[in-house]
């Protein structure tokens, strides 16, 4: 009976065996609830039940914000690949290559411009699947090139950041992306434009200690994660426990660190609200179908904004 059992019992099953996707169900990190990914999808990324956000990518979160889900790409300059030729367990190159595989991305950062209740906008998404949303050369250059395409369209800037801080195997080169996008701040400021920062989980490192902190206000989704340090290496360095919520865009709303805590679906009319207000934009007629709003008039209007 072993040939049966063994062999014909096996191939039975295989005849009959339906492959499942690994992520076709999608598990709540808060509550353990199980969700179906298209149903995830649909809710823009957020667990029905416990309204947690999980982490979006960079072409579904500029497709949520922009009308009709359309924008124009803009594509950052290219930088050198491997300036440090850096090993760890693998080399950085191989690492690069990984990540563009999994993300359909060049690096971290995604820019694109389109209309927002039909007022033009520039933003660009820090996508934390590209090796942590860190910043290394690359990010820094589409960053950078985010305010530049402001600053040329007269448009405001949002950015959404999440990232694990600099990028280790640039070294002394990632670290420069955070005076340099300090310039780029300023740049926008001094054309009067306004620069909107969007907190997402996590906002960790040097990016927290540059251009995420430098905004005109600070947004934060509800539950992020926001600082320099971690809480564990925290409470490690001080030997004290904190307080609950440390770290997050409650307990931070709380002491002043955060202006807003907007939940995910409500992100795109609030910054659509707040743009016009930066820009002394009119306010948004709800009556018209999108194609139909003045939006060659708005784009006027910004030019004329100081």
């Amino acid at each position: 009976m072993n040939w049966i059992t063994n062999v014909v019992r096996p191939k039975i099953k295989n005849l009959f065996k339906r492959e499942v996707p690994e992520n076709l169900w999608v598990k709540c990190p808060e509550t353990g609830q199980m969700v179906f990914h298209k149903d995830l999808e649909a809710n823009q990324f957020v667990i029905p039940g416990s309204n947690y956000h999980m982490r979006i990518g960079a072409t579904a979160r500029l497709q949520s914000l922009f009308d009709n889900g359309r924008y124009e790409d803009i594509i950052p300059p290219e930088v050198a690949t491997d300036p440090l030729r850096f090993r760890d367990e693998k080399r950085y190159a191989d690492r690069l290559r990984d990540a563009r595989t999994k993300t359909g991305m060049q690096d971290a950062v995604k820019i694109g411009y389109g209309e927002v209740e039909t007022l033009p906008v520039t933003a660009a998404v820090q996508d934390f699947d590209f090796m942590g949303g860190s910043l290394g050369m690359a990010a820094g250059e589409g960053i950078i090139r985010g305010f530049e395409t402001a600053l040329a369209k007269k448009t405001p800037f949002i950015l959404f950041v999440s990232s694990g801080g600099a990028r280790m195997q640039e070294g002394i080169l990632s670290l420069m992306q955070m005076p340099r996008t300090t310039v780029g701040v300023q740049m926008l400021r001094e054309a009067g434009l306004p620069y909107i920062v969007v907190l997402t989980n996590p906002t960790t490192g040097g990016v927290t200690a540059s251009y995420a902190m430098l905004g005109d206000l600070h947004i934060s989704e509800p539950g992020a994660l926001i600082g320099f340090a971690g809480p564990r290496v925290i409470e490690q360095t001080i030997r004290e426990k904190l307080p609950e919520g440390f770290q997050r865009a409650e307990y931070l709303l709380d002491h002043g660190m955060v202006d807003m805590v907007v939940h995910r679906h409500d992100m795109r009319s609030t910054l659509a609200r707040l743009c016009r207000v930066f820009m002394k934009a009119p306010a948004y007629d709800v009556s018209l179908p999108t194609h139909e709003k003045p939006a060659a008039d708005l784009v006027q209007l910004a030019a004329q904004t100081p």
